[in-house]
């Protein structure tokens, strides 16, 4: 059997006392051993949920008020049962939208990214390349798919350089490094290997290291994740420049912290209009099942959000008592609070016009799954609503379901999510090693 550590690579199940450990520390209470099936487990106190309870076009909102003590319940071991997907099968979304398999047979999809002429690029992670899509036939499948570059380590992160319609390179992050690859729009295979451009921090713990360039293009924003839990960077030399998001010149100089105690910023990306920087965050494990929210959040240079010490603003971990009281109020609040454990993956906002119009501007994230939750949650992707307003309101929506059996087993993990040049929505799942297509047949179509 398979666990999967928030945001991690799958570990076998005999090292479960390891990964506990390793991850938690050695403060963390006892893992609760499942005996109970999922599926008659006691309903979940709103506004926390589970995946019994989700479903196409639920509205949800967890505030600080909703928040917990630490430990007001035992810390779980549930890891992802995965199966195959049953026959027929396919992903739920809200009434007057269509879903298909885009693609199938992958090797660990995860980030997924579109060129300025609408080629698709895929990170298969497990594979160690990038792959390129191009166009959509009637039946909405792929038109062609070629291998773009190999030989990669552990690929994630994929931004084109500079952003316009007219890259030279393409952007890799590599779990150790920052690659790049001569690209001119239209490229289906690289005209060489890829070249090194800057050392990132590797090692334990979370692998994947997102990128994203700045409007101006002069920035390049890369996020790295914790190696930990809770370890404290102060003890810790393995955390320097970790649960960070790291800004660099184009040219891999000049490296800075952009923000920091962010445990695993999993997915960045660049808000079109404003520039704003967002991000997509796993928090911290071992707390109970309600604690701590993963967010989705506007990133403020300079800013703190709490790893490890505090969490949701002025929140101390139990764990560092007493630790750096004079950063308590220095601790930034995130725009959106999402269920805990759902190992929040990517994001991407939506511009087109296919979907209906309240859609336009709205995020879209993918929820990897939960292991640390007596019930899992996760296992989606949803819609985090902007009313075509300058912020988040703190609520956000389930919007492709269907992931978790009845019986609480999992068939799919949902990894990256982009728009397609047609509108639709690309969504990765590397529980199924495919790529779903979510497209509007709505009201005039």
């Amino acid at each position: 059997m398979i666990l999967a550590c928030a945001g991690s690579a799958p570990i076998f199940l005999t090292r479960m006392a390891l990964c506990a450990l390793f991850l938690w520390g050695a403060e963390a209470t006892p893992l609760l051993a499942m005996s109970t099936p999922e599926s008659a487990a006691a309903p979940p106190k709103p506004p926390f949920s589970d995946y019994r309870y989700e479903a196409p076009g639920n509205v949800r909102k967890i505030t600080l008020s909703d928040l917990p003590e630490p430990y007001a319940t035992s810390s779980a071991a549930n890891q992802a049962r995965l199966v195959p997907r049953p026959p027929g099968l396919l992903p739920q979304a809200p009434a007057g939208f269509h879903v298909n398999l885009f693609a199938e047979d992958l090797n660990g999809p995860r980030v997924i990214r579109a060129a300025p002429n609408g080629d698709m690029f895929l990170a298969e992670s497990a594979a160690g390349q990038i792959r390129v899509y191009r166009g959509i036939t009637a039946d909405g499948r792929p038109k062609s798919s070629s291998i773009f570059v190999t030989h990669l380590n552990r690929p994630y992160g994929i931004a084109f350089y500079p952003r316009g319609p007219h890259p030279q390179w393409l952007y890799i992050g590599d779990t150790d490094a920052v690659v790049r690859v001569p690209y001119q729009v239209g490229d289906l295979e690289a005209k060489g290997p890829a070249e090194h451009v800057v050392d990132l921090p590797g090692g334990r713990g979370h692998w994947t290291r997102d990128i994203a360039f700045s409007l101006d293009s002069q920035t390049m924003f890369v996020a790295v994740g914790s190696g930990s839990n809770v370890d404290d960077p102060d003890t810790s030399p393995a955390e320097r420049h970790r649960a960070d998001i790291l800004a660099f010149d184009p040219d891999g100089s000049h490296q800075r912290i952009y923000a920091s105690g962010i445990r695993n910023p999993s997915g960045i990306a660049v808000e079109p209009g404003t520039g704003k920087l967002w991000t997509t965050v796993n928090e911290r494990d071992g707390l109970g099942d309600n604690l701590v929210p993963d967010y989705i959040t506007s990133v403020r240079e300079g800013g703190f959000y709490g790893w490890p010490w505090w969490y949701m603003g002025s929140h101390q971990d139990p764990r560092h008592a007493g630790k750096h009281p004079e950063l308590k109020d220095q601790v930034i609040t995130p725009d959106v609070i999402l269920q805990p454990h759902n190992a929040s993956l990517q994001i991407t906002f939506y511009q087109e016009a296919r979907f209906p119009d309240e859609y336009r501007g709205d995020l879209f994230a993918t929820e990897h799954g939960s292991w640390n939750k007596a019930t899992r949650t996760g296992y989606e992707v949803i819609r985090i609503p902007r009313h075509h307003a300058a912020e988040a309101s703190g609520e956000y929506e389930d919007f492709l379901t269907g992931f978790v059996l009845p019986d609480g087993k999992v068939w799919g993990r949902p990894v990256g999510v982009a728009v397609a040049p047609d509108g639709s929505l690309l969504v990765t799942d590397d529980g199924s090693n495919s790529i779903w297509r979510v497209d509007y047949t709505g009201a005039g179509r």
